[in-house]
């Protein structure tokens, strides 16, 4: 494996690792201004940092069936967890009715229908409209700012959050290994560390800030403002996810680490986590789980956990609809079986 693949499976494993941590410390940033700040400065770029790795990624969108395989690997999964969400929040919540609702994500599935648009946007928009990219970057940015225009109706299709970050999947697109190096250089570094060091203070000085701003699905009106103050807002903190995106890449290690090869299975663990998150808000478990450092070690070994191969093997028919995985696991519990059996026989002969 060479040193790039190193580098974005490193930057995936501590992004999802900081999805799971965000999800967990979401509870208490109503009342711990600390937390609030963590989950302010880790929002302006966990999923950002994300959907820009995607568009970098995409660059072989110009390949013939390349939305058909989208398709299958985005849609099919997407489906599959709205229904299997669906029955488990039938049971979590005893008081809810049994619904499916296929047109609107459960929480976190929408990244999934996004992620099918953002790459369906791109094939349109650079393939067969051959927009140039300052005029197509302007006019994403604009799109993502005027979206809060709409009062209604903008969780339907996660119709919402795919035009609020469109703008980091297409950059990331245009983007070049050689622009993520760029920016572990000393100087860069220390500017981007004093930045990202900023935010935070300034998050934690100021909670009531509304992180609804954070999460890109409500419209201007919702959030108590006018559509011309909206879009200055909005571009605002299309410039503080950028700071934020770069620093964070400025600091992701190049060299192999334990976890390195666990970036492969982002998506199981985005995928999972849901189920272990959505039982922990409503358990007696989160009145007592407001540590820091307890929360940081439990969305550690939980992102860890949901990376093995263990799990990732059975999930995978639902992930992936693929066995292979599986098929892995059981032919090494049989090597294993075989060898002990063998070692046992040896032993036994002499």
């Amino acid at each position: 494996m060479s040193k790039r693949n190193y580098y974005f499976d490193n930057a995936k494993f501590i992004l999802i690792f900081l999805v799971v941590f965000g999800h967990f410390i979401r509870s208490y940033i109503g009342d711990n201004p600390f937390i609030f700040s963590l989950y302010a400065t880790i929002y302006l770029f966990h999923m950002p940092g994300f959907i820009l790795m995607s568009g970098f990624f995409a660059k072989g969108f110009h390949k013939k069936g390349y939305i058909k395989k989208i398709a299958q690997k985005i849609l099919l999964p997407f489906f599959i967890f709205q229904i299997v969400y669906s029955i488990f929040y039938f049971f979590l919540y005893e008081d809810q009715p049994f619904e499916i609702h296929l047109l609107i994500p459960h929480w976190s599935l929408w990244f999934l229908l996004s992620l099918f648009f953002w790459n369906l946007l791109l094939v349109a928009c650079v393939k067969w409209m051959k927009l140039k990219a300052p005029a197509l970057l302007i006019s994403t940015f604009v799109l993502g700012m005027a979206i809060g225009f709409i009062p209604d109706y903008l969780d339907v299709l996660s119709f919402a959050r795919t035009f609020v970050f469109f703008p980091f999947f297409l950059i990331g697109y245009y983007l070049r290994k050689e622009h993520f190096y760029l920016l572990s250089n000393k100087a860069a570094r220390i500017g981007l560390f004093i930045g990202a060091a900023s935010l935070f203070y300034a998050a934690y000085t100021h909670p009531q800030i509304d992180q609804r701003w954070l999460l890109g699905s409500f419209s201007f009106a919702e959030l108590g403002v006018s559509n011309i103050e909206g879009m200055l807002i909005r571009l605002f903190i299309y410039l503080l996810s950028f700071l934020m995106i770069a620093a964070f890449f400025s600091f992701v290690p190049k060299k192999k680490f334990f976890f390195t090869d666990w970036g492969k299975n982002t998506l199981y663990v985005y995928l999972l986590h849901g189920f272990i998150i959505k039982t922990f808000r409503d358990s007696e478990v989160q009145d007592s789980a407001e540590s820091v450092i307890l929360l940081l070690t439990v969305s550690l070994l939980l992102t860890m956990l949901l990376s093995t191969t263990f799990v990732t093997a059975i999930a995978q028919p639902l992930i992936e609809s693929k066995w292979s995985k599986l098929k892995q696991l059981f032919a090494h519990f049989k090597n294993q079986n075989h060898l002990q059996k063998s070692y046992k026989e040896r032993i036994n002969n002499q």
